[in-house]
């Protein structure tokens, strides 16, 4: 089966943390599977940005991204952050490939057109899955970090959780996990919904319920169970020990979002 886990910048925080998530991959190939892993680097690049003098900005949980921001995500992101994930599967005797969207023409970007305009923010506007397969079929994972080529030779940054259902679905991926920092999609009573269909996203969004990060992830699950993937689940990260059982067994922990 194939598997894409989108892994988050908080994660990558904690070393513990990054090691049983490797394990869980690692014994995931083991078991037969193919998977990819999609990351973000948002914690890592706000304070790469700090140290830079930069301040922040999100609007609608994505990052206002000038020339400097962008070329310091392509540092951050590409460089560092992917690297680093290469290195923690490979600890773990799984062999592991790091790329970015630019690598192979693997996605192209095009510019989100937003208001206000978000600068070099982009979304997935062609897929060549053709050197995932390839990294498949030598046994390693590929480690695809959330920048993407535009077809004007720009770089883009792309909202990883985009970037993961984008994966999912040129893959035809039967599973996509979000790894978060947090337990799952809250409900107006602040407790986890284990369950949440596409219906009722709107009127959670509308009611505030959901906002912020949760958003774009939220629009994510969406577009990839509408383009055919079977099982989409929003997963606290130190759960990531239960992706071997996924797809078998009944999992409790997270939030399931289903087409209805």
């Amino acid at each position: 089966m194939k598997y894409v886990v989108k892994l988050g910048g908080a994660a990558l925080e904690k070393p513990e943390l990054l090691h049983a998530i490797g394990k869980a991959i690692a014994d995931l190939v083991a078991d037969g599977h193919q998977v990819a892993i999609v990351h973000g680097g948002g914690v890592q690049l706000t304070k790469t940005l700090k140290a830079m003098g930069k301040t922040s900005e999100f609007i609608s949980g994505l990052r206002v991204t000038d020339a400097e921001t962008r070329d310091a995500a392509l540092m951050v992101l590409a460089g560092r952050v992917n690297k680093s994930l290469v290195a923690s599967l490979g600890q773990q005797g799984q062999a592991a490939v790091g790329i970015c969207g630019g690598d192979g023409h693997v996605f192209r970007a095009r510019k989100k057109k937003t208001s206000p305009d978000l600068g070099f923010v982009g979304e997935i506007a062609a897929t060549d899955p053709r050197w995932l397969d390839a990294i498949w079929k030598m046994g390693a994972v590929p480690v695809i970090s959330s920048m993407a080529l535009g077809f004007d030779g720009e770089y883009y940054n792309i909202n990883a959780d985009e970037m993961a259902a984008a994966t999912a679905i040129a893959t035809k991926a039967d599973a996509l996990v979000f790894l978060t920092d947090v337990p799952g999609v809250k409900g107006a009573d602040g407790q986890v919904m284990r369950w949440l269909t596409l219906k009722e996203i709107p009127q959670l969004e509308k009611q505030a319920v959901i906002s912020g990060g949760m958003l774009p992830k939220l629009n994510a699950c969406r577009d990839a169970l509408l383009a055919g993937v079977k099982r989409v689940r929003i997963l606290p990260a130190e759960s990531a020990t239960v992706l071997p059982d996924l797809i078998s067994s009944r999992v409790n922990d997270g939030t399931e979002v289903m087409v209805a």
